[in-house]
């Protein structure tokens, strides 16, 4: 089998609507998100402004012209002193999982990272989302922390798994 050329850019405002369908697939598995109910597109306006291509950027992964899926750098804990550290998030649309988009996004995060100013990267990742943390741990992601039952879904409790990475 030929592996698929990924090609990976900045996401514009017309990509949003695919966004959040990737991530509002996300959800009913309930092991990805602690989002319980789809969000918006109107919902994720500003969460999408808050981001540049030069600043935090927020990036789609394509795979034979349709976005397979989504990569966004986050601030971490929003003070001064945290300005090299982001966290990561990424989603995959479900027809595209486990064909490297993800694997895709995190080697382009990683290289990238040095010119945003990046020197560590954080992901929170839900016990349960074994695949996240494989591939985290493929990128040398190791866990740095972890939460005991912080989220709550569907009566069920989740832990928090903190895993980074210095650059």
């Amino acid at each position: 089998m030929l592996l698929q050329k990924t090609l990976i850019r900045d996401a514009t405002f017309a990509d949003l609507p695919l966004i959040v369908d990737i991530y509002n697939a996300a959800i009913p598995s309930r092991r990805v998100t602690g989002d319980t109910e789809p969000v918006t597109i109107e919902s994720r306006y500003g969460w999408f402004t808050a981001h540049s291509p030069e600043d935090y950027p927020i990036w789609v992964a394509q795979r034979q012209g349709q976005v397979a899926g989504w990569f966004s750098f986050q601030p971490f804990y929003g003070r001064p002193a945290y300005r090299k550290t982001a966290e990561i998030s990424i989603y995959v649309s479900p027809r595209h999982r486990r064909r490297g988009v993800g694997t895709a996004l995190l080697e382009q995060a990683i290289a990238q990272s040095p010119a945003f100013g990046f020197t560590t990267l954080l992901g929170f990742v839900f016990a349960q989302n074994q695949p996240s943390l494989q591939l985290l741990a493929q990128f040398d992601f190791a866990q740095w922390g972890f939460l005991p039952s912080i989220a709550e879904i569907d009566d069920s409790p989740r832990d928090l798994v903190i895993l980074g990475r210095k650059l």
